[in-house]
């Protein structure tokens, strides 16, 4: 079982235009409205792939109730922690070429009861869980060190903790020793407080967490790939995909690492392959079997270690 927190979900809205144009009249070509959040995505792309996931997701207000049945139909166990004000909504304007402009919302703000339900919610749904996700943005009321506090919380129950996020919630939850954190290029270079250019960079800062506490570093590159550190070596992996929206890759490539095992090239390559899929997908649409394209993954156990990572 994979279990997933989302503290700030989200019911994502994404609009397909030809082009988008500052105060100007847009005709959408293509919309969805699909449930939105990391840890949400997580576990979509889980169930979609033949896999249990179980989602803890606080939420409240008629966008709360959209969320959680959204959720319900797609198969995903999931734990409703109610709160008093209601889920965020976020809209995604994409254009042909895959560009992605986002609209988010903060988010509700969460009494510190609802932050203590939340976490002793999720405390008693691991006792089954192999890894516990916890992903995305923290609301207003969160301390940015809640997770790095989870982190603690979930030690005694032996369920390994991925974390991916931004910011200092980020830097605080490294320290606290999770065993896998996914960050991208953008979150990496926040965290080390320096731009990464190459692979060389990548796998330097990708130590650097390791040094201060991260167990693994799975580093999503967008259409470079992605880079894997861990204690049994360093790889990179990337795959050739028709992009039409990268809303979730990510967190589809994390995902298909988690399903192939969380560790090692293999693991590396299916991760590769299901964020690939991913953005070849409308909207934040998931990946399932049909979608997946193992063969286009190449993944490479000595890493050019001057190869640039950014277009």
């Amino acid at each position: 079982m994979f279990v997933t927190l989302t503290a700030n979900p989200s019911v994502d809205r994404t609009v397909e235009v030809a082009r988008l144009t500052r105060g100007g009249l847009h005709r959408a070509t293509g919309a969805t409205v699909e449930p939105g959040g990391k840890g949400i995505n997580v576990a979509r792309a889980l169930v979609r792939n033949g896999h249990q996931a179980r989602a803890v997701v606080p939420a409240g207000g008629a966008e709360g109730d959209q969320l959680i049945s959204l959720l319900e139909q797609c198969d995903i166990d999931v734990v409703r922690v109610r709160t008093e004000e209601p889920v965020r909504s976020n809209i995604s304007v994409v254009e042909p070429d895959a560009t992605v402009t986002k609209l988010n919302e903060i988010g509700p703000r969460l009494s510190a009861r609802e932050i203590e339900t939340m976490c002793d919610v999720l405390l008693a749904n691991v006792a089954d869980a192999r890894w516990v996700v916890a992903a995305g943005s923290l609301p207003p009321g969160v301390d940015e060190d809640f997770y790095a506090a989870l982190i603690g919380r979930l030690a005694p129950t032996g369920a390994q903790v991925v974390v991916d996020t931004s910011g200092p919630a980020f830097r605080t939850s490294v320290k606290a020793g999770p065993a896998l954190v996914k960050p991208n290029l953008d979150e990496l270079e926040e965290a080390v407080g320096r731009r990464l250019d190459t692979v060389r960079d990548i796998v330097d800062a990708a130590q650097e967490l390791r040094s201060l506490g991260a167990g693994k570093v799975l580093a999503s590159l967008g259409s470079k790939g992605a880079v894997l550190v861990e204690d049994a070596g360093i790889w990179c992996a990337n795959a050739s995909a028709e992009p039409r929206s990268s809303v979730g890759a990510g967190d589809a490539m994390l995902a298909g690492f988690l399903a192939a095992g969380g560790s090692g090239p293999q693991a590396l390559a299916t991760a590769v392959a299901w964020g690939a899929a991913a953005v070849s997908l409308p909207g934040s649409t998931m990946p399932g079997p049909e979608d997946v394209e193992a063969r286009r993954v190449r993944v490479e156990p000595h890493p050019g270690w001057d190869e640039k990572v950014r277009e």
